[in-house]
């Protein structure tokens, strides 16, 4: 049961991912990009670092198939490891397609014109710092917001429990 709620997850996960590129490209079917503003946008990507977040994806897929399996017959463990490391040396390039698509995405929504100049951007020392500091600022708000979340949901809890209390209900 648990093996097939963690594969129908992953099968949610690639769905949604699909679905996000196909409607995402929706807009750009009415002129495709030139090849020259995808290439601007994928030196942008690389710019910024994204394409090292795509990176892990590949692998993360492989890792997680390879959980679901190894979930449902554990006597499988010396095996699957071994095809696992087979496919991660075959489907490592295949990181570069996200890379493309997010690329494409870009470009379907920038000019090339506006795309040299965020290129520059980031290639700027601003841009760089950005770069730097934005990881430590995304983190940093998470954590932030976590903390906020707990706290306004301790708050609804207590709320909740006071306008059922008047209903008559102690939950």
């Amino acid at each position: 049961m648990f093996a097939s709620l963690t594969l129908r997850a992953l099968c949610a996960v690639m769905l949604a991912l699909g679905l996000a590129f196909a409607l995402g490209s929706g807009a750009a079917d009415a002129q495709q990009p030139s090849p020259s503003a995808i290439a601007t946008a994928k030196e942008v990507i690389t710019a910024k670092g994204a394409a090292a977040l795509y990176s892990p994806l590949v692998s993360g897929v492989i890792e997680r198939t390879k959980s679901v399996f190894l979930q449902t017959n554990p006597m499988l463990g010396k095996d699957l490891n071994e095809v696992a490391a087979k496919l991660h040396a075959e489907y490592a390039s295949r990181g570069a397609e996200i890379v493309n698509d997010v690329a494409k995405l870009y470009a379907s929504r920038f000019t090339e014109q506006e795309l040299k100049d965020i290129l520059a951007f980031y290639k700027s020392p601003l841009g760089r710092k950005l770069i730097v500091e934005e990881p430590a600022i995304l983190d940093q708000s998470m954590k932030n917001a976590q903390v906020w979340a707990e706290n306004l949901s301790q708050e609804v809890i207590a709320k909740m429990r006071t306008e059922m209390k008047k209903r008559g209900h102690d939950i």
